[in-house]
Parts: C-alpha cells; structure tokens; sequence
C-alpha cells in the first residue's frame, strides 16, 4: 500500500513536471484542512506522511509553557511530564488526532485542496522554467480554440496565441504544426500563462538565425526589424567582415535561404536593407524599393526627417495604405514626411511668394479701434491679407475678441476692398478706451484727419482753419453790402454830394 502510493505520487510528479515533496505536503495539508473541518478545533494540527505505513497521520501540537494562558496551542508542564516524562519548557507534545473516522466530506475536501496545491506548483514550475526565454523560439501543435484565441500544445504545457498574435495571411487547423515565438509569461492568466506570437518581429528574426549561418555564428547582425504581420516585413542587417556581404549572405543563392522563410510566413514579403549608423543614408535604404531623391532632419530633437522623391517615386515610398513609409519609421525610429518634387516646389514658391509679397496694415481698417487691433495682432495676425483668409470661428477664439466685433471687422474689410477708401464711409468705431463713438462724430474726426493729411498740416492746425475762414467771410460780406448800396444811390443825389 505504501509503495503503491508513493508509486502515485512520483508518477504525479512526473506528468506536472514537479518535485514528490511539493505532492507530499500538498497531501499533508489536505489532510490537516478536513481534520480541522471534522472535529472543528481551533487547534494546531500537522500532518505527517508515513512513507513505511503509506499513512497521513494528523497530530494536535501544543507547547510547553509554565502557565497555560491558551489552552488550545499550550500545555503546562505537569501535563506534558504525563504524556512525555522527558518534556520540557518550551518542546512541543504532539498528541494523534485519528483519521479513520474522516467522512466522505472530509476526504472531498482533501482532494480539492490537494488539486489546488499540485496546480499552484505547476504554474510556479511554469513561470519559472519559461519567464527567462521570451523571444525563443518554439514548435507547438494546434490543440484547441477558444474563441478566437487558440491554444497549442509545447509538450510540457499549453500555450496560448491570442487573436492578436495571428498573422493576417494565415488560417490554423487543428494538428497542425507551427512556429512560434515565446512573447511573454502572464502569472496571474487563469489558463495557460505561456502567450506564443505569430506576428512579432523577432519571429522573422529567429528564422533567419536558423537559416542563415552567418547571423547564429554572428558575422551578420540583425540591427532592427519592423514587421506587419502577413503583409510584408523590413529587416536591417549589417555585417562585421567586411568581406561579407550582409544583404547576399541573407538572401543566399538565388534566393534560396529567404525564399524559405517566405514560405515559412506564407508568402509574406521581406526586404532587406543594409544598416547604416548614418541616419539619411538609412532612411534612404529603409525606403526601398522606392528611390529617394534627397533627405533632410528638420527636426533633431522630435526626430523628424523630410524625404523628398520623384514624382513618379512618391506612391511607391508611400506604400499601399502608408506601409511602406511607416515601416520604414518604426525601422529608423525616426517621423518620416514624404514630399515629391513637385510638392516640394509648389513650398518653396509660395514661401517666396509670402516673403516678397506686398503687405497691407491693420491700421487702414476704420471701425475698428486701436485696442481691437492690439488684440488681434497679439494673435499674430499682422496684415490684412491674413485677416481677412480667417473664418468667423477663428476669429472668435481670439481673446477679447467677441460675435458683434466679428462682424464690424467683415464690414470693414468688405469696405476696404470693394470701395479703396474704407475712411470715406462713417462708421461706428472704436476710442483709445474701447467705447464706441457716434458715427457723425467718427466722420468729422476722419475728414479732419484727413484734409490736414492733404494740406500738410497737423490736424490741430487743420481743426483752427474754420474760424480764420469765418472770419474772411464776414469781412467780405461787409464790402458786398457797401457796394452794394453805392450801386443804388441815384445821379441827383452824386451831383449833390460833389456840389456840397
């Protein structure tokens, strides 16, 4: 009986890949559990494995003290003398609890308890033993689905390749054989913890160690990788013999050894691009089949590069749906911006046109005051071309700048345009202060303004014109009036006057 379930326990071992002595004191704790719940003590119990009886025996523990202050866990010393004559202060009297009378219920429980020990050790063996190997690579056998995750056989324990771990191009059967990487080992998963991937990048790089030469010995490095799985992948290789072509030595004689691991991927397209530490001469390999006409790093510290092609060229760099251009970011770790020749030129030309062109001031707006231009220049809207290119919306998200005074400043830029002379029409504006002045004083203001602007005097000097005018004109209206009554004196009355 003893050999038969020590036999048990080994082969327990063997199958869940754990030690005998993780099953033995799963089974001593099972047995202490169903003791407690049978005899409900509070009691410590330990269990005990006899390997000569193939027995589980159950023992009460209590310790040896001078004063017994918990009866449960303590025994005084008089009482240990009764049962051991050699106790002590301090030693512990073990007394048999018996473990034949357990019930089914009992034994019920120790199975549960001893499953779940014996699972718990599995998955610490697990964790342990695949946590170190993430990125190697394995073969697994498809066992089952579960939705659209699959799980797959390694030989000592399940995996699972999640939905998002699948290649696009590929379609799994249940049997079948495939090639994984190990991506990661989750602990607290509920099913197997192993997570296996079809679609990382260093899938593509495990093949080619195992078909080329030159990589597993390390001749030929594999810099960086950017995949899509199912779709097409960019592998960056340099070489530490400079008599070793590091492109050649990966695609091997006509093509043999990558052909392989296309197949291996079902018809995925691989393109392999030579390293370079120098950043544009990169980009410009990372891009093919699409030839580059120049590349320039606008931006170091965001790393931002600006490629500029050949009209022709510049669908090919793209790419279907942006792959290509994208790969090759994730491959140089740089924010690719693809420019044709002709994109290129039409910038240049209208960034010309922008420094050369003639520009026309805020200030020539009336109806709109100072303050309200301080406010809109301070969002950097310097001329009037500007101003008017801009929307009521972008307006509005001006500070200060509000729905009514939206509207004055497209009437004034209406009027600007259409009529020349936005001063000639009086319009409601706007003092130093912000408030608005009537619009027959804004008229008088602005001719006043502007016939001192024609005459070449200052406006006060313009303003103090009337009263001199005034002036000249009473004078003449004096004289007008003495002629006038001359004309109507009659002959008699001249000849008298000269007689007298």
């Amino acid at each position: 009986m003893a050999n038969l379930l020590y036999q048990q326990i080994e082969m327990l071992s063997r199958e869940k890949h754990i030690e005998p002595e993780v099953v033995i004191s799963a089974i001593e704790d099972a047995m202490v559990v169903a003791a407690r719940k049978f005899y409900k003590t509070e009691e410590d119990l330990r269990g005990k494995f006899n390997s000569e009886s193939g027995q589980v025996d159950v023992h009460a523990v209590h310790t040896v003290v001078e004063e017994v202050t918990d009866p449960k866990r303590e025994i005084s010393l008089a009482d240990a003398k009764k049962k051991n004559p050699s106790a002590e202060i301090g030693t512990e009297i073990l007394t048999a609890k018996p473990t034949d009378v357990l019930g089914r219920i009992a034994a019920q429980t120790a199975k549960q308890v001893i499953l779940q020990k014996v699972r718990e050790a599995e998955r610490d063996t697990i964790y342990n033993e695949y946590h170190t190997r993430a990125g190697e690579l394995v073969t697994v056998i498809v066992k089952r689905a579960e939705g659209p995750d699959l799980i797959v056989d390694m030989g000592r324990t399940e995996a699972r390749l999640p939905k998002r771990e699948q290649s696009k191009l590929e379609t799994y059967n249940i049997g079948e054989r495939l090639r994984v990487v190990i991506k990661a080992v989750d602990r607290a998963a509920k099913g197997p913890q192993v997570i296996v991937s079809r679609a990382d990048a260093s899938l593509v790089q495990r093949l080619f160690e195992m078909e080329v030469p030159e990589i597993y010995d390390g001749t030929v490095q594999i810099r960086a990788a950017a995949r899509e799985a199912g779709e097409r992948t960019k592998v960056a290789v340099a070489s530490r013999d400079k008599d070793v072509d590091p492109v050649g030595a990966c695609v091997g004689m006509k093509g043999m050894r990558v052909q392989s691991i296309i197949r291996e991927l079902r018809g995925e397209k691989i393109d392999i691009i030579p390293y370079n530490e120098e950043t544009v001469a990169f980009a410009q390999k990372a891009l093919s089949p699409a030839k580059v006409t120049r590349v320039q790093i606008t931006d170091p510290e965001n790393r931002k590069l600006e490629v500029i092609v050949e009209d022709s060229q510049l669908s090919l760099a793209i790419g279907k749906k942006g792959q290509n251009v994208r790969l090759a970011s994730k491959l140089i770790g740089w924010d690719i911006d693809i420019k044709s020749e002709e994109e290129k030129r039409r910038e240049i030309e209208e960034q010309m046109t922008a420094l050369t062109a003639p520009t026309t001031p805020l200030t020539v707006l009336a109806g709109v005051g100072p303050k309200t231009i301080e406010k809109i220049e301070a969002a950097g809207i310097l001329n009037l071309e500007k101003l008017a290119s801009m929307t009521p919306e972008q307006l509005m998200e001006i500070p200060g700048i509000g729905e009514k005074m939206v509207d004055k400043i497209y009437q004034a830029v209406n009027r600007f345009y259409e009529g020349g002379d936005a001063a000639a029409t009086p319009v409601e504006t706007t003092d130093e202060n912000g408030e608005e002045t009537p619009a027959a004083e804004a008229s008088a203001e602005t001719a006043t303004e502007t016939g001192a602007a024609a005459s070449g005097e200052s406006p006060a000097e313009a303003a103090s014109e009337p009263e001199t005018s005034a002036t000249t004109e009473s004078a003449s209206e004096t004289n007008s009036e003495a002629a006038a009554s001359t004309e109507t004196e009659t002959p008699a009355e001249q000849q008298e006057e000269k007689s007298s």
